[in-house]
Order: structure tokens, then sequence, then C-alpha cells
């Protein structure tokens, strides 16, 4: 275990949206934490919760309809959820950065590229425009965007689908945040480019120690870039483990499911699947939420939904009725 305090400390965090028909239980009480310089990635289908989580850390949900029911959000110690809104501006894009999923829409389309990737530098860094003007082209270079002396004055609807995420990633490391949220970071790149970001975020981690978290359905990067996994279902986190424990002996069955649904040329052509869907958050199945589509389901597992434990090494949690009754013990 690390004799430092993590860099950013989830517990208990419950998300709820309330409308005045139903209440959509979008995170359900998870614990994570990230240390300093550590990848963290969060993986399951969508609407498992993922993207709550990391909006979630930047205060970033609108309220109402949102609600946080429980938890902690701990960053450098300080309560982020205790904060007030003048304190999460000073963090927001300062110490936490966010790259976020929907690059078409994410950028303001009457600013061009380099007034957006500016306004952090010169609000949080304190630069003067000329100055950071210097810093943006520097940043355009470094996300692999063409010309960046061009690009610069250009605006959103001039650019790709794909330039327009590496614009959204240089607005996100543009400060060297401590914590960088990557929510699906490489969408919208083609295979070459996907390879430059990561590498581009692998020398920005070594050269400034920042930590990422990083939500993706892409487990061939969770793989080749992230430290821990965390496999999210339903609003829970149902394992955790390192990237090597989770991919060599994963636990649960969904987890299975995941890794077993890639292709593998050992396995031939055909290509396993998980029945069924993801429940919607409002209309949750009675115990474990997985359990209508798990090949493995226990009587149990219908009644009393299990919490997450650790095994023996004190590496691997697992929410999981399978194992010993989820006693902790393997």
């Amino acid at each position: 275990m690390p004799s430092t305090p993590p860099l950013l400390d989830i517990e208990n965090l419950s998300v709820s949206f309330y409308t005045d028909d139903i209440v959509v239980r979008a995170v359900r009480g998870i614990n994570l934490k990230i240390n300093q310089g550590e990848v963290l990635a969060i993986v399951g289908e969508s609407g498992c919760g993922k993207s709550v989580t990391a909006l979630s850390t930047l205060r970033l949900l609108s309220m109402p309809p949102g609600q946080f029911d429980s938890g902690t959000i701990k960053f450098k110690g300080s309560d982020l959820l205790r904060l007030s809104e003048n304190d999460m501006q000073d963090i927001r894009g300062n110490d936490i950065s966010m790259i976020f999923q929907e690059p078409m829409t994410s950028l303001n389309p009457i600013f061009t590229v380099g007034d957006q990737v500016s306004e952090a530098i010169i609000q949080h860094q304190k630069k003067t425009p000329a100055e950071a003007r210097i810093i943006t082209l520097d940043l355009l270079n470094k996300v692999a965007i063409p010309s960046p002396e061009t690009r610069i004055d250009q605006y959103p609807h001039e650019l790709s689908g794909g330039m327009k995420q590496r614009v959204m990633i240089a607005i996100a490391i543009a400060c060297r945040p401590a914590l960088l949220i990557a929510d699906e970071p490489t969408t919208a790149l083609d295979v070459t480019i996907q390879a430059q970001i990561l590498n581009l975020l692998t020398s920005l981690r070594q050269e400034t120690g920042m930590s990422i978290l990083l939500i993706t359905h892409n487990l061939g990067i969770v793989a080749q870039f992230a430290d821990r996994l965390a496999v999210m279902y339903s609003g829970k986190i149902v394992e955790e483990a390192t990237v090597e424990i989770m991919f060599n002996n994963p636990m649960h069955p969904y987890t299975r499911g995941l890794l077993n649904s890639l292709p593998d040329d050992r396995k031939g052509s055909k290509l396993e699947s998980i029945p069924g869907a993801v429940p919607h958050p409002a209309y949750l199945p009675k115990g474990c939420a997985f359990h209508p589509r798990c090949k493995e389901v226990m009587a149990r597992c219908q009644q009393q939904p299990p919490n997450i434990s650790l095994n023996d090494s004190k590496t691997h949690q697992t929410a999981c009725w399978l194992y010993k009754d989820n006693s902790g013990k393997y």
C-alpha cells in the first residue's frame, strides 16, 4: 500500500437524478482511489455510470435534477463536494482537467481554437495573451494537429472531428493538471493518432507526475496504458485489480464476459457475447443487478446484492456471491 494519501479518494459516492415520476440511481455507493502518477481505468457498457462518476468529480452535473445522496470526493485531502463554486472554478482546468466525450459539441463555435486553448492558460497560469499563444502553438503541435500556425486562428466548424478531439486534449493538458479525467479520449481518432495521443499522455505523466482517470470501452487501450482497472456495472464497482491481475484472472462473471468478447485468434472467428442489456437505472432488479444476464446465477444473487470484498492478497476486489459467500476469502 502507498505510504502517502491518494491524490483522489472517492468514498461511498451515490448520485441520483430525481424527476416527478422516477428516481434514477446512476451511481450507487462506489469507492475509488487514484494515487499520484497512477492511471486508473473504468470500463463497462454504456449506462453503467462511468461518465456520471467523472462529471461528479468536477461537480459538473446539473443540480437539480441531479443530487449527491451520499459520499465524499477528496482531492489532495479536501472534499470537493464541500467546496464553494469559486473554489471549484479555481480547481477546474488547473488542478483537475477533463477530456470530454463529445468533441463535436464541447467546443464553443464562436471562438477560435487558439482562444479556447489559451483561456485556461491566461486565467490559471497568469500568462499574457502573447505568452499564452506561444504555449498554445506548442500544445497544438504536441497533439499532432497539422499546420498549427494556421489552425490556431480557425473556428471549430473548420476542423474535422478528430482534430476537434485533439483540441479538447490540448485544452485539458494546457495547465499540466495533477489529475486528468479522460472520458473516451481517443474515440474519434484513427489508430495512428490514437497511439500519438497515448504516447503524449504517457510522456506528460512521466514528466509531471500527472494522474489519469481513464474512462473507455477499449480494453486494448486499458492493457497498454492503465495501471489498475475498475469494472463498473449498473452504478456499482463490481471488480477492481491491477491490469495484469484482471486480465489474467478475472473473477466476476461480468468481467469475464467483457474479456471473452474481445477478438482472439485462438478462439476462431466467432465472438462471445453477454446476453441481454444493462438494466435501466430507475428499474434495477432485486439482488445483484447483473443476475438476469449471468450464466452462473444462484438463488442468493436474486435476493441480496453482494458487497465488494478483497481477496487474500489485498490487491483484488470482487462483488460476487460466487466467492465464499462474499466474505472476502477466495
